[in-house]
């Protein structure tokens, strides 16, 4: 038994989905706009260029969510799983695009996608890196990467310059938390399992009222704009394939974490089989969105965050995200509404997911455990933190090292496979990894409603 409000296969009435698949799309969109706006921004594209890239962003992630949740023959995963354009890609975007333009970009995504589909049927044997302790370390390690992304929003986003961490951006941001965790805690049914979406509403009403609340993107958007596929063109250099698909084995890694956050999220036995639907959605996914043309895709980790503190498991909401997202990409101005949410607002709510998501992962460490797991916990934690806190750790390192450990999550992961390989044998008294796969997984969802 468990405490899920909605299971992964409920449908939950048309009014009760419609406003938690608008949580996941609210918790979602700004990743997946700000990476097209990221390396447009480097590379000095047009406005009408970046425009592009948006547009193809949402539309791809928003078709790629709907099938990884609902599933197409032995594709997809059939969770919870929303999907958009990752940072895991962004480094190496900005080195090909540097050297190759953007049609070296998504020619080098769609012939490095093919590193995630081939690795998607081997799933099975990398199920078997992730036992209990390396998944808790991974889910630990996802939440404290995401919490410094809440911490900026809240204090105005990272390019609020001279008014970062302004009395009243921070003001803002605890308001907003503060309504998101009475909505949870005193709320019933869909009020508490709406509570993100609620608590940002609030939000924008009270910035609506002290005129925070910035119009301009809404003015300058087009209504209506039909995907454009090829638009950019593509180039296939052999540099660019290789730096692309250096990122997508580290992004096997990232995503393995995700989906195995997701499974103990949603109570799923996350096996190599699920897995493989799962990564093959993944790899095929950033093939599709880059003939759309926009960068690959890849899970969401935050919107674990949104099921661990709602309750709601079902995939037919995130399903309809999907649909959300897609129809963004068909009406800018849609989109182009959400981004007017002043950030300290999106703070204060993404705050509250993503610490939710660093408890879930404690809970799985707090688990019995002798000093062999401990020590694979505090070193991989350690090693996850080093690179998140101290980005230029890695500066005078060969660029493949840095594509490999720029992100903390990947490190933590990486070190913890490492020394659950390489450290003595646990005990005989532990389950083997077959016997594992049949004991439940902890109960992280917090009892709502």
């Amino acid at each position: 038994m468990n405490n899920l409000l909605y299971q992964v296969d409920d449908r939950p009435p048309p009014i009760t989905t419609a406003l938690l698949a608008a949580q996941h799309m609210l918790a979602a969109l700004g990743g997946i706009i700000a990476v097209p706006l990221v390396v447009g921004a480097v590379l000095k594209l047009p406005a009408d260029q970046v425009v592009a890239l948006v547009n193809a962003a949402l539309l791809g992630s928003g078709i790629v969510t709907t099938i990884q949740c609902i599933g197409v023959g032995r594709v997809g995963i059939r969770l919870p799983c929303v999907m958009g354009t990752s940072f895991a890609f962004v480094g190496a975007a900005i080195s090909v695009g540097l050297e190759h333009g953007v049609p070296g970009i998504l020619g080098s995504s769609l012939a490095g996608s093919a590193i995630m589909i081939l690795g998607s049927f081997f799933m099975p044997q990398i199920r078997k890196l992730f036992p209990h302790q390396v998944t808790a370390v991974v889910v630990t390690m996802i939440g404290l990467s995401l919490v410094p992304v809440a911490v900026d929003w809240s204090a105005g986003g990272k390019n609020a310059g001279a008014n970062y961490g302004d009395p009243m951006n921070l003001g803002i941001a605890l308001f907003v938390l503060a309504t998101v965790i009475a909505l949870v805690q005193f709320g019933k049914g869909i009020i508490s399992a709406s509570a993100v979406v609620i608590g940002i509403a609030i939000g924008y009403c009270v910035c609506l009222g002290m005129g925070l609340v910035n119009f301009v993107a809404v003015q300058k958007a087009s209504v209506f704009a039909l995907p454009q596929p090829l638009y950019f063109g593509m180039t296939f250099p052999p540099s660019g394939i290789l730096a692309m698909a250096l990122a997508y084995v580290v992004t096997i890694v990232e995503t393995t974490g995700t989906f195995m956050a997701l499974g103990s999220a949603t109570n799923t036995k996350m096996k190599g089989k699920l897995l493989c639907r799962g990564v093959l959605c993944d790899g095929l996914g950033s093939a599709f969105v880059s003939v759309l043309g926009a960068p690959p895709v890849s899970t969401f980790a935050q919107n674990v965050g949104v099921i661990s503190l709602t309750g709601v498991a079902s995939r037919y909401v995130v399903a309809l995200t999907g649909v959300f997202l897609a129809a963004a990409g068909l009406f800018p101005v849609l989109g182009a509404i959400v981004v007017t949410i002043p950030q300290p607002v999106l703070g204060g709510a993404g705050l509250m997911m993503f610490a939710m998501i660093i408890a879930a992962g404690v809970q799985m460490l707090s688990v019995e455990h002798d000093k062999r797991t401990g020590l694979l916990i505090a070193v991989s934690v350690g090693c996850g933190l080093a690179v998140s806190v101290r980005p230029e750790l890695l500066a005078k390192l060969p660029a493949f090292v840095h594509e490999i450990f720029g992100s903390g999550i990947s490190t933590a992961a990486i070190v913890a496979v490492v020394l659950n390989l390489v450290l003595p044998d646990r005990p005989v008294a532990e389950h083997d990894e077959d016997e594992e796969d049949d004991v439940p997984q902890p109960m992280l969802i917090p009892k709502v409603g």
